[in-house]
């Protein structure tokens, strides 16, 4: 085995350049041939002074021997392991294995040993879903070469297994997974910047990508365009990102707002599917972004638009009227209330029940449903007397704090920190009425009184009421409502965008990248919904956290054997699929071994 630098031309200009190859020779009879066994590329980095060292090397992992140079440079180290792991991963033997449809071979047990473990289970799963969809096929279509397919595959996919940075999937691309193996590429000579190039060629077919996804997963699902959902969330970057033109600082809904903020508006169909996204500044007002997204979706006049009450301003409101837009949003009005006799009772899914009020609104062509849940009641209780607890805590330190020497007494500061207490706990400050005593001065305060006494038609009056407005004047209480709750599929969305597809933070510099970022992301989840949809169709609703988890299992590796003859047998395989996994695969139509059994014997 021996490596030969071989100068060859370019087909596009003829331009000549070096690549190398590792090669072995073998006597067939009376004449000896050389066999190419791995192309090594144009970017080979070991010195030729130590390609001796390294063939050396890879005949030892081979052979499964301890090395004959102990102190072997750990560049040098590192690319034997690569290389033997890639020859045995193709079944590229050097001498061939034995043939016949059962293949029994003598082997030294003690001698096993089990080496290169990676991931194959969410690899496999992941890229069944991009065939699904189609999108590799696409993307050739729109003039993406082969490199940058295989990168963006590797990003997606790495998202949906490893939700981090666009490095931290390089890593992991590199050291502990097998989706190279799987695509037929070797991700350890991938360089990052081939997953950052492949991010901007899928921001630059954004538009062409989102429409053909969606229209793909409605075709595999026979499903029907039905109403548009449409919300926003946010996600931080990592450090001040001066360079990020739309990185502005605003309410983070994590509670970030110390770091610059990015958005990101989803415009979802009802069935959970993505029918197109959009990156805006991060202080961005969310009912401004309504008309923008649906002049760019071309949505068709009559459409159903469901929003949240954040979304839901009068203006957004009045602007979907006069461009013909039917709606059903929630009530930004605080004053709640509801008559329980008029309503009437819905079962939900988890067995709970609404009671619902439909009441024709004052406003022309418009209808009001009252809602009232007893677990929602229950929840906004427990806000409700937690804050008012805390309220008059801080009341009861105000007036204890009157008694002791030395503190501000004076009726003009005293008011000043009931205002400071009532701006803290706006949500329950004015169901209190709240008196300040005199002293006999009249400049300082004695004593200070509360007594409670909850405005009506507010949370404390009325917990668990809330309201939404339509256009369908036409809809009866049940319709109403379960077209509403298609709007927590949103709700969903952002929360495997955030907590199980790596949304947050962001690390890119370049305005470019962190769109790229963020659009992965959205692909991902498209995947994730193709895969939770089929296995919905089969009983099976857990989330991906869960469905990862089952699948991160399966690993492939490879067994090295001695044999009595001298020579060294490796399997390459994947570790027999647990029964959640079988059952994952066996909805899906997968095969429970990805990459099959590869057999070599040196």
């Amino acid at each position: 085995m021996f490596i030969r630098r071989t100068q060859t031309r370019r087909t596009q200009d003829r331009q000549p350049y070096f690549s190398h190859r590792l090669v072995h020779s073998e006597r067939l009879g009376n004449a000896v041939r050389q066999r190419t066994l791995l192309n090594l590329g144009r970017h080979f980095d070991i010195p030729q002074a130590q390609w001796p060292l390294l063939c050396s090397r890879i005949d030892d992992i081979l052979a499964g021997q301890t090395p004959l140079v102990a102190d072997c440079p750990t560049a040098v180290e590192h690319e034997a392991q690569r290389i033997a792991a890639q020859l045995v991963a193709r079944g590229t033997p050097v001498q061939e294995p034995a043939d016949g449809p059962t293949d029994v071979q003598p082997v030294d047990v003690d001698s096993l040993r089990l080496v290169r473990p990676r991931s194959v289970g969410v690899e496999q799963v992941g890229l069944w879903a991009l065939e699904q969809l189609g999108l590799p096929a696409l993307l050739a279509e729109l003039g993406v070469n082969g490199a940058l397919r295989t990168a963006a595959a590797g990003a997606i996919v790495g998202r949906l297994a490893q939700p981090a940075s666009e490095r931290a999937t390089h890593r992991w691309l590199q050291t502990r997974s097998g989706l190279g193996e799987l695509l037929g590429v070797d991700f350890e000579t991938v360089s990052s910047m081939q997953l950052y190039r492949a991010s901007d060629a899928l921001v630059k077919r954004r538009e062409a990508i989102e429409a053909h996804l969606f229209d793909r997963a409605m075709g595999l699902f026979d499903l029907q365009p039905t109403v548009t959902l449409y919300d926003l969330t946010n996600t931080y970057f990592e450090g001040e990102a001066g360079a990020q033109p739309q990185a502005k600082r605003g309410h983070s809904k994590e509670k970030r707002s110390d770091c610059p903020l990015l958005t990101l508006g989803l415009m979802l169909d009802a069935s959970g599917f993505v029918r197109r996204s959009q990156v805006f500044a991060g202080n961005v007002r969310e009912h401004r972004t309504l008309a923008g997204m649906l002049e760019a979706l071309d949505a068709p006049a009559g459409a159903l638009v469901v929003m949240d009450r954040g979304v839901a301003t009068e203006a957004a409101i009045e602007w979907l009227r006069d461009n013909r837009y039917r709606y059903l949003v929630v009530s930004r009005e605080r004053h709640r209330q509801f008559d329980a006799e008029a309503a009437v009772a819905v079962r939900t899914q988890s067995n709970q029940t609404v009671h619902l009020h439909k009441v024709v609104s004052t406003d022309p062509g418009e209808v009001r449903l009252y809602c009232y849940s007893e677990e929602r009641a229950h929840k906004e209780r427990a806000i409700v007397e937690r804050t008012a607890t805390r309220f008059e805590a801080a009341l009861t330190q105000l007036n204890d704090g009157l008694a002791r020497p030395r503190a501000h007494k004076r009726l003009g500061q005293i008011w000043q920190r009931i205002g400071r207490l009532r701006a803290k706990h706006t949500r329950v400050a004015n169901h209190y009425q709240i008196a300040v005593t005199p002293d006999q001065t009249g400049e300082k305060a004695a004593a200070v009184t509360w007594t409670r006494r909850p405005q009506d038609g507010s949370m404390a009056t009325h917990p668990g009421v809330y309201c939404l407005r339509s256009s369908e004047t036409d809809w009866d209480e049940d319709a109403l409502w379960r077209t509403y709750t298609t709007l927590t599929d949103v709700e969903a969305v952002f929360r495997a965008l955030k907590s199980e597809l790596g949304l947050r933070p962001i690390y890119h510099h370049k305005p470019r990248r962190a769109d790229g970022h963020l659009f992965i992301t959205v692909i991902a989840y498209q995947l994730v919904q193709v895969i939770r949809t089929r296995l919905r169709a089969h009983g099976e609703h857990a989330s991906w956290t869960t469905l990862r988890r089952i699948l991160e299992g399966q690993q492939r590796v490879t067994a090295t054997f001695r044999r009595p003859d001298g020579r060294t047998l490796h399997v390459r395989t994947a570790t027999q699929a647990e029964p959640g996994q079988r059952a994952i695969y066996d909805a899906l139509g997968i095969d429970p071994q990805p990459g099959g059994v590869r057999k070599t014997i040196i």
